[in-house]
């Protein structure tokens, strides 16, 4: 690795500008330049813009197929990608195929599906928003320093280059590779002609903002693209070339009408940056060397799903220049060992003698282990070691988990590199939401919580939590698993809450209560691998209630109530909130020691996809096996998606059986790196309520339906909503909805 101390980068750039300039990065190879060709000697200069740098596939595709050959190769950002790639022998065929294969909107998100996640996890992105999380310690407060860390990214690198059969170095490729990358603490320009070929390509595409910089020594590397987009001289010195072929792919700046607020400014502002680093670069340019820039008019840097249109659109550049690009090419068999020399024999997949976990400073070794169905004495497949990583990297405790095969003494060491969060391992997590059904009921909060993890080796954690607004809540939790693989745990909590609760009659509020309730559990409990987790404990309440507004429908009174609980949580949805597929399912029973009574609370909910529509459904039944249930601790329904007809908390009772089902069709997606859709949505709903205590005139099946507009947000989840029924004799139930936030 070369640095150039080219100037000085001061660079502040928010979230959404990483978007723009989403890009990725690779390293190449190295031929023997001590045998110089009696042909004069040929760079390839492929430079970064995004997705827009799959128009250099085509390039090569054109050069192959006028037997160009090349003697060495420079790349940044998305060039330095395609750039690695073709110096460790992949083709642009393969290539091609690769890149338009991947999932891009999945690549640029770390996480794996929400069913491969650990389930205490799912608990805390649930309550709170996973990109609140901020370190906090003895030397103040740390943040993350990206919206992704890259984990998919880099494993995509690792299969597509073949680091699972050996990790790939750049000095040892067959074809002499640069990759440009940015140290953004000094500003400086980096470039990579040795180490780890995809540990460049990733550090060459980190986009400010979105993608965490790369560590790698004690340098914070990002996108090269902010000093070097186009590394013209790099590619002169590399071969010391004689002619070099310069593909220009950038992204053009914003028209006049596309800046138009804050953000647009700062994409702008990046890209002046790149294209004044080019416009140097393009000056040093000779007559001899020949010029590329294929006409990307309309497609993004941003656009990753149109790989195969933007590969075309790059051969056709390339054609246009043919005559000139023939003056370099060579008879059939001078090219056919040009070719032998790029081949390189890496034999099949090796057998796995040993794996190791290397890096760790908090996190027990076991709880990678826990997550690793690659054993010794496999055959490697990198599909299989990637899910194994991608479920290690679900618990949350890294920022990145990685892997290298390496070969010592005959034996092939499967090396699992997972980073620790430098922001950890103590946070300060965020939540807030905000509903409203627009006739005078709504629900504000802002919560937040201290989370101390690992606070011995089995991975102990205490969580300190409050919440201000309509519901008022302050509470503490300890979590301790009891062996080294957290299968088996212990938790205690306390809790004390406000919260307002009205009460209806033929759709008429008739009082506001103000309930206050204190909690206290003791339990235990195992997970079960990651499908969920099951409960056993005790538990202790008391509540109160008091009314603030209209008529004595409730007594006002204090309750102590105590008895021991069991739950059974499984999920394997793919997502936190309006998932697209799979399945969960929710069980709670409480049997109350000194009031003579049980509680049975249950729901199953499934999703299905077929093309941009998600079909869902739910059913849910709470109810008391025994005794009858308290005022206090009645069955509830009401809210969207639960009796939208009905204001939230509308009808209570005891023996309350739901269920819907719903179609919601996909009208938009959020731009790459984000996760999330937005739905248009349909759902229809039917109730009973065996024991009425509001709404008592309502009996049998009473039935409901809802439109609705929604979808899952960084935010959370945001929906705004029309439900309806023609149940009872008052003329119908309705109400309106907005909701946004963490519920």
């Amino acid at each position: 690795m070369r640095v150039g101390r080219r100037r000085s980068l001061v660079l502040a750039v928010p979230l959404i500008v990483v978007t723009s300039l989403a890009s990725a990065a690779q390293p190449a190879p190295a031929i023997d330049a001590g045998n110089p060709p009696s042909r004069p000697r040929i760079g390839l200069v492929l430079g970064g813009g995004g997705a827009r740098g799959a128009a250099h596939v085509g390039v090569i595709e054109v050069l192959e197929k006028l037997r160009v050959p090349i003697d060495c190769v420079v790349g940044t950002s998305m060039g330095g990608l395609v750039a690695g790639a073709y110096a460790s022998g992949l083709g642009p065929d393969t290539m091609r195929d690769k890149l338009a294969g991947a999932n891009w909107d999945d690549l640029f998100q770390d996480d794996p599906p929400f069913y491969q996640q650990n389930f205490r996890k799912k608990v805390l992105d649930a309550r709170y928003l996973p990109a609140s999380e901020t370190g906090v310690g003895r030397n103040g407060v740390h943040y993350q320093t990206g919206v992704r860390t890259g984990q998919k990214i880099k494993l995509f690198f690792n299969q597509l280059v073949g680091d699972h059969l050996g990790e790939r170095s750049i000095e040892s490729l067959p074809l002499p590779l640069s990759i440009i990358a940015t140290d953004i603490v000094r500003g400086e320009r980096v470039v990579f002609r040795d180490g780890s070929l995809t540990g460049a390509m990733r550090a060459s595409m980190s986009v400010p903002g979105l993608m965490s910089p790369v560590q790698i020594g004690n340098r914070k590397l990002v996108d090269g693209g902010l000093v070097d987009n186009l590394p013209i001289g790099e590619a002169r010195s590399r071969c010391q070339a004689d002619k070099l072929i310069v593909v220009n792919v950038g992204s053009p700046l914003l028209r006049d009408e596309e800046i138009s607020g804050l953000l647009s400014v700062s994409v702008q502002m990046v890209n002046i940056l790149t294209e004044q680093n080019v416009a140097r670069s393009l000056a040093t340019l000779k007559p001899t060397d020949i010029y590329i820039e294929p006409h990307l008019q309309g497609i993004s840097a941003g656009d990753f799903k149109r790989t195969d249109e933007t590969a075309d659109r790059g051969a056709q550049a390339t054609e246009a220049v043919a005559d000139r690009l023939r003056t370099l090419s060579v008879d059939e068999r001078t090219y056919a060992d040009w070719k032998a020399k790029m081949q390189t024999n890496r034999g099949t997949s090796l057998r796995v003698d040993a794996i190791e976990i290397n890096g760790l400073k908090r996190v027990n070794p076991a709880v990678v282990e826990r997550h690793m169905y690659t054993r010794p004495g496999d055959i490697i497949d990198a599909g299989k070691v990637n899910a194994d990583l991608l479920r290690t990297y679900g618990d949350g405790y890294y920022e990145h988990v990685d892997y290298s095969l390496v070969t010592l003494r005959d034996r092939n060491i499967l090396r699992i590199t997972p980073v620790e969060k430098n922001w950890g391992p103590d946070y300060i997590r965020y939540g807030l939401h905000f509903g409203s059904n627009f006739v005078g009921n709504a629900s504000y909060g802002l919560r937040a919580a201290y989370h101390k993890t690992w606070l011995n080796s089995l991975g102990g954690e205490f969580l300190a939590f409050g919440q201000i607004g309509s519901k008022i809540e302050l509470g503490a939790d300890y979590y301790q698993p009891l062996d080294e693989r957290q299968q088996y745990f212990f938790e205690t909590s306390l809790r004390r809450g406000s919260k307002q609760r009205s009460i209806y009659q033929d759709n008429n509020k008739l009082a506001d209560y103000r309930v206050i309730d204190t909690d206290f559990r003791l339990g235990g409990g195992i997970n079960i691998g990651l499908l969920g987790q099951a409960r056993l404990g005790w538990q202790e309440g008391w509540w109160e209630s008091k009314r603030d507004t209209g008529l004595p429908f409730l007594p006002e009174e204090s309750k102590h109530d105590n008895g021991w609980f069991a739950s059974l949580d499984l999920d394997q949805t793919d997502r936190l909130y309006f998932p697209t597929s799979g399945w969960s399912t929710n069980t709670r029973y409480f049997e109350s020691s000194n009031n003579a009574y049980s509680k049975l609370d249950l729901g199953v909910n499934a999703y299905w996809s077929v093309g941009d529509w998600v079909l869902g459904g739910r059913f849910s039944y709470q109810g008391s096996p025994r005794g009858q249930l308290p005022v206090n601790d009645a069955a509830s329904l009401g809210g969207m998606l639960r009796m939208s007809a009905f204001a939230t908390g509308q009808l209570n009772g005891d023996d309350i059986r739901y269920g819907h089902l719903r179609a919601e069709r996909i009208v938009g997606r959020l731009p790459l790196g984000l996760r999330g859709d937005m739905r248009l949505g349909m759902a229809l709903e039917t109730a009973k309520i065996g024991r009425p205590y509001t709404e008592t005139n309502l009996r049998g099946w009473i039935n409901s339906g809802a439109i609705y507009l929604g979808g899952e947000t960084p935010l959370g989840p945001v929906y705004v909503g029309y439900g309806y029924s023609n149940a009872g004799s008052v003329g119908g139930y309705s109400n309106f909805y907005l909701f946004l936030g963490t519920p």
